[in-house]
């Protein structure tokens, strides 16, 4: 179980990185890259950086390459950040997961566009037909009906006593 100082230094941790990924880093290996996770090991001497870039495999190697590169830099950055005894040992991990939702997205739809049309076409016909069934039953609310209600509040209003008239006793 993660304790929340390691959850605390893994979230500042994160921080640090993305900001000194964006903002100061000048590798021209780096593009497109997003950190989505930190992983702290107990001991806090150890931490996986994930990371999610965008582009082909040889663009993902060469990033995770330029990023492991500048590694001692970043370790820097984050000792700089966080106060603790050791200064985390950065490792940076490929996180696919972004890809692979896409991937099963994709592919979803290819074997499933007759089902989803199916559905759609079932659904806007329930809708047609709940419309068209409720028309001829809105009768309370057509203006004669509406009008009837306004004149029976106007004559509750008119039988009402004003206040001064009801108080008894020597003016």
């Amino acid at each position: 179980m993660s304790s929340r100082r390691v959850l605390k230094a893994a979230q500042a941790i994160r921080e640090v990185v993305s900001m000194a990924i964006i903002a100061d880093l000048k590798d021209p290996r780096i593009k497109d890259v997003t950190v989505t996770l930190v992983e702290v090991a107990p001991d806090m001497r150890q931490a996986k950086v994930h990371v999610s870039v965008m582009g082909d495999e040889t663009k993902q190697g060469l990033c995770i390459r330029g990023l492991q590169s500048s590694a001692g830099y970043l370790q820097q950055k984050v000792g700089n950040r966080i106060d603790t005894r050791y200064t985390p040992r950065l490792q940076f991990v490929l996180d696919k997961g972004i890809q692979h939702s896409l991937l099963v997205t994709r592919i979803l739809e290819e074997v499933l566009p007759a089902e989803r049309e199916q559905q759609a076409q079932a659904a806007s016909e329930s809708v047609d037909s709940e419309v068209g069934g409720s028309e001829g039953s809105d009768t309370a609310d057509s203006p004669e009906s509406l009008s009837e209600t306004a004149t029976v509040e106007e004559t509750h209003e008119s039988d009402r006593e004003s206040p001064d008239e009801s108080v008894e006793g020597p003016v």
